[in-house]
């Protein structure tokens, strides 16, 4: 069974319009897209083995950058934008009902405890292909106060991110800056809850105030060394050998610009090769070791078959970025790694 630690796939549908319970290609062909080629689908997770995704409840805060020479936001863009926390808090119940509602039609099972793991796991050998999901929150602002955690973990959320830029509770990519007063009461409410703490996306000060809060289960979704692309969207060798300290998992994130120094979107897909992904895993498992790594690739977080390594068309080649790995690491990379932290992770 394998594993994707960061799927955007809510965010895909109430942003984009898309219809993910549809095929890939059947979707390639109704969007004729020249870039962001959607890259997975609910029967695209079944038929490429994923059995179990991270999916986000992902919100984007109206001062996000754009780096680069990127155009100016259209006026739908700035309408999936929060500027309160009513407003983010709404964008992400938006979100979640879309995975409720996949629940509901059978598309897959939500994961909220060790417990639905087991069943899951069990379920898998047997012939039952449906996707297990566990939901991720990517940018804490929809949760408008610490004291409404309790309201998401009721409804399901296992995991969250306090940024992606910058949020009400921490700096963030492109934002630098630590934990603000009520990150700090955010992190120390989900070591109440038993929710598990994703680095990923946190600006480099808050990754170390996130850790001395002593977070009972930690892992970064979907991030890659900064010691192989510069910038505070990845982990330093410091941050990786404290999260290897930690038991944490770190997925490799696949986005091309993510992968290789020096590549930007719109570059040519051949710009980045399974060669570069295996350079950054080698590179994270020298710090982590092979088994603290796994996959968050991030297909469709921004990022479709133009930006994604060479060689991986679609969804169902998952399979081949195990190539990227020693063959001794291949089933631990490829999904039993967060496997042994799930069973850790999840409440009972």
């Amino acid at each position: 069974m394998f594993i994707d630690a960061h799927l955007d796939l809510a965010f895909n549908v109430v942003a984009h319009g898309r219809d993910l319970t549809r095929t890939v290609p059947d979707l390639r062909a109704a969007e004729a897209k020249t870039a962001q080629e959607v890259m997975v689908t609910l029967p695209e997770l079944q038929q490429a083995g994923v059995g179990i995704v991270f999916g986000t409840i992902f919100t984007l805060p109206h001062h996000a950058k754009r780096p680069g020479a990127r155009k100016p936001l259209t006026a739908k863009q700035k309408a999936l934008m929060y500027r309160t926390p009513d407003e983010a808090h709404a964008k992400g119940v938006e979100q979640l009902d879309v995975y409720r509602r996949w629940e509901d039609d059978g598309w897959l099972r939500i994961l909220r405890s060790q417990t639905d793991l087991a069943a899951h796991e069990a379920a898998w050998p047997e012939g039952d292909r449906m996707t297990g999901l566990v939901l991720l929150m990517e940018g804490a602002d929809p949760i408008r106060t610490p004291d409404e955690l309790p309201w998401w973990v009721e409804r399901g959320v296992r995991l969250v991110g306090p940024a992606w830029q910058r949020t009400r509770y921490s700096g963030g990519t492109f934002a630098p800056g630590p934990l603000t007063e009520i990150g700090r009461e955010l992190v120390r409410a989900m070591n109440e809850a038993g929710v598990a703490l994703d680095v990923s996306h946190l600006a480099h000060d808050a990754v170390w105030d996130a850790l001395d809060q002593n977070p009972a289960h930690v892992c970064a979704s979907h991030s890659n060394a900064a010691a192989l692309v510069p910038t505070d969207r990845h982990l330093t060798d410091a941050m990786l050998d404290a999260l290897a300290e930690r038991d944490a998992v770190v997925g490799v994130v696949l986005g091309n610009p993510f992968v290789k120094d020096g590549v930007a979107r719109g570059d040519p897909e051949e710009s980045v090769t399974l060669d570069d992904v295996r350079t950054q895993a080698a590179h994270l498992a020298g710090r982590l070791g092979w088994d603290h790594l796994g996959v968050g690739s991030d297909f469709d977080g921004g990022f479709g078959k133009q930006e994604t390594p060479f060689g991986i068309e679609r969804g169902a080649d998952f399979a081949k970025l195990g190539d990227a790995v020693p063959e001794a690491a291949r089933a631990g990379f490829l999904g039993g790694n967060w496997l042994r932290w799930l069973r850790q992770a999840l409440p009972a």
